[in-house]
């Protein structure tokens, strides 16, 4: 058995529990270097604080799941069976009275087969100390991050390009959309916010096909591409045509506020420091009545995950940690602005994984 499995069972045995159960999902692609779609077929990884691992596969996957070199025994089950013998087997090889789970992942009816098959099995809720295990990158995820954040940059720069007056958020967002895939995304992270005029102060904005862009809009333009596994988080906010006084002053000021995030990190320091420092910024400006967010959340084989950068959240951020410094203002019924940035926690203090320019841009002219 190798030792892939070996922080999972540290992990069981320091929340005293027998095994730590995972379903597809970022931290079973993280451990199987392979995605498994989420279906109506339960896949099921058991890891014991002792001995080797166990697995229930769908019938179907086995050709997928066997050159991953599983070291542990497998049950598959078939559709026209079911599952319920799998799982029944799979208690009998592995007993167990008590297992850890990734509570926002494993679903209710694979929860359930658990308990028909062991009986009385004390199904515990570890979602925050498992998926902790992932908050420190890798060299080779910090990589994939990279290649993200460098497609989706490049794909930025070029629909930013092509900008003009009349067009419509649909039309800009189809054009990122296509950008993205021939810059060489292999998904996207999330689905992408392209927000003009009043729209951009809406912080999860959708494209509208019946709204043109006019002169002096904010364009609020927040996505990333997915590669490796490993998601990009970008938000840019450009003027279409000349910015009013208002606006270049609420630009400076989530400008400023953004590097006061990226001044504020450092190993040691705490999701509640950089949150603190950013929103300080935001706090002192005549625009503190528009703060509607926090400053940011981690980001990796999930676009939102550990660690939360907000106040109250004291959480050290160790090297090899990557999250989004994206400080906002929102004016409902007028107009917002954000710039986001991805940052990676060094040994020595911080580098930003993002690198398009900040300084305010016009578009279209």
């Amino acid at each position: 058995m190798t030792d892939r499995y070996a922080p999972f069972r540290d992990l069981a045995r320091q929340i005293g529990v027998d095994a730590v159960a995972l379903v597809p999902g970022p931290n079973f692609a993280r451990l199987m270097r392979h995605d498994f779609h989420t279906s109506e077929r339960p896949l099921v990884l058991m890891i014991p604080a002792e001995g080797p691992p166990a697995a229930i596969v769908p019938n179907l996957e086995l050709g997928s799941w066997e050159p991953l070199g599983f070291e542990g025994e497998t049950f598959d089950w078939r559709d026209q069976t079911g599952y319920a013998d799998a799982f029944a087997a799979l208690a009998a090889h592995m007993p167990l009275r008590s297992v850890a789970v990734e509570g926002q992942v494993m679903r209710v009816f694979v929860h359930h087969a658990l308990r028909r098959a062991y009986g009385d099995l004390e199904i515990r809720d570890a979602e925050a100390a498992i998926s902790g295990l992932r908050i420190a990158k890798t060299a080779d995820e910090i990589a994939a991050l990279e290649r993200a954040i460098a497609i989706s940059e490049a794909a930025l720069a070029e629909v930013l390009d092509s900008v003009r007056v009349g067009q419509t958020e649909t039309e800009i967002e189809s054009r990122l959309l296509g950008a993205l895939f021939a810059h060489g995304a292999q998904g996207l992270a999330f689905a992408p916010i392209v927000a003009a005029g009043d729209n951009s102060a809406r912080p999860h904005a959708h494209a509208r096909p019946d709204y043109r862009i006019a002169a002096g809009d904010a364009l609020l333009l927040d996505f990333g591409a997915r590669w490796g596994g490993l998601c990009a988080d970008i938000t840019r906010t450009v003027f279409v045509g000349a910015p009013s006084d208002e606006a270049r002053a609420v630009y400076d000021t989530v400008l400023r506020a953004n590097l006061a995030g990226h001044a504020a990190t450092c190993p040691g320091a705490t999701a509640h420091d950089i949150d603190d420092a950013v929103t300080g910024v935001l706090e002192a400006s005549p625009f503190a009545e528009r703060i509607r967010t926090k400053t940011g959340h981690g980001l990796g084989r999930e676009v939102h995950e550990a660690p939360y950068i907000m106040r109250g959240n004291h959480a050290v951020l160790e090297p090899g940690c990557v999250f989004t410094n994206e400080p906002g203002l929102y004016l409902p019924g007028g107009f917002g602005v954000r710039i986001e940035d991805d940052i990676l926690v060094t040994e020595t203090g911080s580098r930003s994984l993002t690198s398009f320019p900040k300084d305010l841009m016009t578009v279209g002219c």
